[in-house]
């Protein structure tokens, strides 16, 4: 059990984090019942309890098992390794449980890290999708100042600007921390790219643009057309059939945020992303939180791509689908560092 995290409250609640982090050491340090405690401090003994649950759930407390018999965190180390991961979050979940289960399982664990991630004073690029839809909605309420919360990729269609699946997941993340949502009202993917290009002159949306690059969290997953849980770009009708024709023929394998990549990583001579309206993937490769989800044997290929190219610098991945990864990726395979240097 580690306590102490690097946390600043809003005044209004320091009196809560100050309370929780005492109850928390008598409880975690000092052995105390909630009972002992609870005669210590005059409070209820619910009081203690509801202090203990606010301490795990605002990142004043984090309980790790120390098991020899754990496969996650073996798989963690070899991920690590074998791509040059800082980072890599192992999720356990039932095998037969299904992948649906397993994605339920994976947000609910990248949500709590976020809640430990996420502090005042900083920029959080999102990528919408399916996966960090699931996040959203999991996250528990934690207050902070002066957060921005910026969507990295447009979602309009053909039929309409607006998106009400990725307008409501930038406002949910936004007032989950109370964050100034920056929603971006442009097209998933234009038409000409000279149209993009001369949208990206304009003051308004060159601010927002020049915000996603001074982002210090990424939130994103990887698309995957064969998935069991399709990714929303799929099959949310943003592609005509030329086009995914088209990204096939051009051998790429998955996307971040509407760029598509191929197995090796490249990306910036695959024809589609001069008209995409998601950043350039080196942003992915800059930021050190560069947070992705993903979940379901679908995703493997995709993420495979994403790791070689060094598009992820922290992975949060259920244990089947991580084990399948690694059995499906030689030892010998560019390590993320070293691939995101050469392109």
């Amino acid at each position: 059990m580690h306590q102490d995290k690097q946390i600043v409250p809003s005044t209004e609640d320091s009196a809560q984090y100050i309370n929780a982090i005492t109850v928390a050491r008598l409880y975690y340090y000092q052995d105390m019942t909630t009972t002992d405690i609870a005669r210590e401090l005059n409070l209820s003994r619910s009081k203690v309890s509801r202090l203990l649950s606010f301490a795990r759930d605002n990142g004043l407390v984090e309980i790790h098992i120390n098991d020899p018999r754990d496969h996650p965190q073996q798989i963690e180390a070899e991920l690590k390794q074998r791509f040059g991961l800082p980072q890599a979050h192992v999720v356990s979940v039932r095998e037969s449980g299904g992948e649906r289960e397993w994605l339920e399982r994976v947000a609910s664990h990248a949500a709590s890290y976020l809640n430990r991630l996420v502090q005042s004073n900083m920029v959080i690029g999102l990528a919408w999708g399916n996966t960090v839809n699931e996040i959203v909605s999991r996250l528990t309420p934690k207050s902070t100042v002066n957060v921005e919360v910026v969507q990295l990729n447009g979602s309009g269609t053909t039929h309409s600007m607006s998106n009400a699946f990725s307008s409501e997941i930038i406002m949910r993340f936004a007032t989950n921390y109370g964050a100034r949502p920056q929603p971006f009202p442009v097209p998933a993917f234009f038409d000409y790219a000279e149209t993009k290009t001369a949208l990206w002159r304009e003051r308004s949306v060159r601010r927002l643009v020049e915000l996603q690059q001074r982002c210090d969290i990424l939130v994103y997953s990887v698309g995957a057309l064969a998935a069991e849980v399709p990714s929303q770009i799929h099959s949310g009708g943003y592609l005509d059939p030329q086009d995914l024709q088209a990204v096939t023929e051009a051998g790429a394998v998955g996307d971040i945020a509407t760029v598509f990549f191929r197995a090796d990583g490249s990306y910036r001579d695959i024809a589609l992303n001069s008209r995409t309206s998601g950043p350039d993937l080196d942003l992915f490769r800059r930021v050190r939180h560069s947070v992705c989800v993903a979940s379901g044997r679908g995703k493997v290929e995709g993420l495979r791509a994403a790791l070689r190219g060094g598009f992820v610098n922290e992975l949060i991945i259920d244990e089947p689908t991580a084990r399948l990864l690694l059995e499906s990726s030689p030892p010998d395979a560019p390590q993320a560092g070293a691939a995101g240097a050469q392109r």
